[in-house]
C-alpha cells in the first residue's frame, strides 16, 4: 500500500467516494489524498456534491405541485390522443 499517484486517484475518486474499491486500493486512494492537496479538493468537491444530490433525492413535492403536474399531464396527453 502507498501513494497510488494522482492519476489512478483522479480515476478511481468515483468508486472511492461510493466504497466501490477493494479495501488495499482504497488504503491507496487515502494515502494519496492526505498528501495531494490537488487531489484532496477534488475529493471535497465530491464529497459535497454526494451529499447534495442525496439531500435533493429525499425531498419531496408538496402535495399541490404532484397534483398540479399531474392535473397538466392528464390535459395533454387528452389532447394528443
Amino acid at each position: 500500500m502507498g501513494d497510488c499517484g494522482c492519476d489512478k486517484a483522479k480515476a478511481e475518486l468515483e468508486e472511492y467516494l461510493h466504497q466501490e474499491l477493494c479495501s488495499e486500493d482504497a488504503a491507496d486512494i487515502r494515502a494519496h489524498l492526505d498528501g495531494c492537496t490537488d487531489c484532496a479538493e477534488e475529493h471535497t468537491v465530491g464529497v459535497q456534491l454526494t451529499m447534495a444530490l442525496k439531500q435533493a433525492c429525499a425531498e419531496t413535492a408538496p402535495e399541490q405541485l404532484k397534483d398540479q403536474v399531474l392535473a397538466r399531464l392528464r390535459a395533454v396527453q387528452a389532447t394528443h390522443s
